[in-house]
């Protein structure tokens, strides 16, 4: 890996860490693009190129699994969480988080997670993390969606 490219990662890591560490602040990918000393654009192909996904849906995938903790906990309203966790609308907020876990906001919190409480934090963490299912395009023509 040349230099320049190592470089190129460490910008990157760094917007990727302002994004873990400020999940509830109003992020666009202007601001954190500035964290990496880059364009929104080149930052959005870099960042996509790298990780797999957009900076908004790897900040969205951050703010539904910190939703999914706090669902857990039962003491919070879902439009709390909703604003606990940054985002502003609780359509939105819904609809994504309806689209990562298979269920609803209200649904999940409803539901016995029992199980995870005698699993380290650590390992629920992993085992509860949001994952994006794959559109009917990818399925249908995997090898064309890069």
């Amino acid at each position: 890996m040349k230099p320049e490219e190592l470089a190129n990662l460490a910008h990157l890591r760094r917007a990727r860490d302002l994004m873990d560490r400020e999940y509830a602040s109003p992020l666009d990918v202007a601001t954190i693009a500035s964290a990496a000393a880059m364009s929104t654009a080149h930052f959005s192909r870099q960042f996509r190129a790298a990780y797999g996904e957009t900076p908004y849906t790897y900040l969205m995938t951050r703010r539904i699994e910190r939703a999914k903790a706090l669902l857990r906990r039962g003491d919070l309203s879902v439009t709390d969480v909703c604003m606990a966790v940054g985002c502003t609308s609780l359509g939105s907020f819904s609809a994504r988080f309806t689209d990562l876990v298979g269920e609803t906001p209200s649904a999940y919190r409803a539901s016995d997670h029992e199980a995870l409480a005698s699993i380290p934090a650590c390992i629920a963490r992993d085992i509860t993390r949001p994952r994006r299912k794959p559109s009917s395009i990818e399925e249908a023509h995997p090898a064309s969606v890069a």
